[in-house]
């Protein structure tokens, strides 16, 4: 049976139900009548996903190609020297005399058909296939190089329109290097740095050690060697080389290339030294990390080595320095050296293999930066309550 005080307390509860009621509404009125008369509301709450490769030209003329080598070495952390000494020789004399002769390896790779560079095809074809497993209504994938087209900014600006509020940036280079990592990065804080209202940003953190990495090169090579029926004697990594100071100045990128060799090795079952490590893309005079792929190719040969596989681990898809360097002038050395048959195993690119692994990667890192957004936005409501 219901007492006085029941019914005394209900009323007490109703009424605070109605004031409380009437001042959401006031809030909500005093809210409008501040807001500017056009104000435009604000969109937000979907994640972005963004992939990012070094960059190629637009195409393989000389104006397009030293175009690109002038925003890629003037940038400080690609080369590490005074800006006042390095920008006059860059503009007066590297880009002018190495872009002819970069122009013509560029021809030697150009897909003709498409009208395009390889890494950028893959890189595109990359994001399709992420994006058919992942893009949403409330998940938005996109792809940009560092340098060259499509920008970062133009893409970052994309994913703003469209309502991302958070946007998980992803180098596609499993090791991190200054000279790449750190740069998308750089380009990215610079982007937002303008904006008004900037997305939550979340970086992939190298994955050089990573299971989903090492599991994908090991069975990409073993796919390979299956399918060409190729049985090496010797399997090379060739990383790209950075200058020797970039060790010394606390780069981790030599380590991490060490060690993703190692465990590949591993993983095939090979031993820990059953993978020869290299690096190549060596410019100008100054010492760059060794060996040196060039040296590495002939030593192989000369110790026996007529069957040699290359795997270039360093690089997400195929481009001027794996399908020109690698394939046409390293395979040309080793040959010379006295090798007999010479095979390159391909970037992870956009295959199977590959995307499982990207796919793999970016799930759980969106799981990861949307649970720390959910615990971030829970313990804000709370301490407002």
């Amino acid at each position: 049976m219901q007492t006085d005080d029941d019914h005394n307390n209900m009323l007490e509860f109703v009424k605070s139900s109605r004031l409380l009621q009437e001042e959401a509404q006031q809030a909500s009125r005093n809210v409008t009548e501040f807001m500017p008369q056009h104000h435009l509301a604000t969109q937000g709450g979907k994640m972005g996903v963004l992939l990012v490769n070094l960059g190629t030209p637009d195409s393989t003329s000389v104006a397009d190609v030293k175009k690109y080598l002038r925003e890629f070495l003037s940038d400080p952390k690609v080369v590490e020297l005074p800006r006042i000494l390095w920008l006059p020789l860059l503009y007066g004399f590297i880009s002018v005399f190495k872009a002819p002769k970069s122009a013509e390896n560029y021809k030697k790779i150009w897909n003709k058909s498409l009208n395009d560079s390889p890494l950028r095809i893959i890189t595109r074809g990359q994001f399709h296939r992420l994006n058919e497993r992942i893009g949403s209504d409330d998940v938005i994938v996109q792809w940009a190089m560092r340098y060259g087209n499509p920008s970062i900014e133009s893409k970052i600006n994309n994913l703003k329109q469209q309502g991302c509020d958070r946007i998980l940036l992803v180098p596609l280079y499993p090791q991190y290097s200054a000279t790449t990592t750190a740069t998308a990065v750089d380009e990215v804080n610079r982007v937002i740095k303008h904006m008004r209202w900037q997305p939550a940003i979340s970086v992939l953190p190298a994955y050089f050690d990573h299971a989903y990495y090492i599991d994908a090169l090991a069975k990409s090579s073993l796919e390979h060697f299956y399918k060409t029926n190729f049985k090496p004697d010797a399997i090379l990594a060739s990383f790209h080389g950075l200058p020797a100071t970039s060790l010394t100045n606390g780069d981790p990128y030599y380590c991490q290339a060490i060690k993703t060799s190692r465990l590949l090795a591993e993983r095939l079952g090979l031993g820990a030294d059953g993978v020869v490590t290299s690096f190549q893309s060596r410019f100008g005079k100054a010492k760059w990390l060794q060996p040196y792929t060039l040296a590495t190719v002939k030593k192989l040969a000369s110790q026996g080595v007529k069957k040699l596989a290359v795997i270039t681990p360093g690089f997400s898809a195929d481009c001027l320095e794996t399908l020109e360097e690698i394939c046409m002038e390293i395979k040309a050395d080793f040959i010379n050296a006295g090798g007999t048959e010479f095979s390159f195993i391909p970037c992870l690119n956009d295959s199977d293999i590959g995307i499982d692994m990207l796919h793999n990667l970016v799930n759980d890192e969106l799981h990861a930066f949307n649970a720390r957004s959910s615990i971030g936005s829970a313990a804000n409501a709370k301490s407002i309550s």
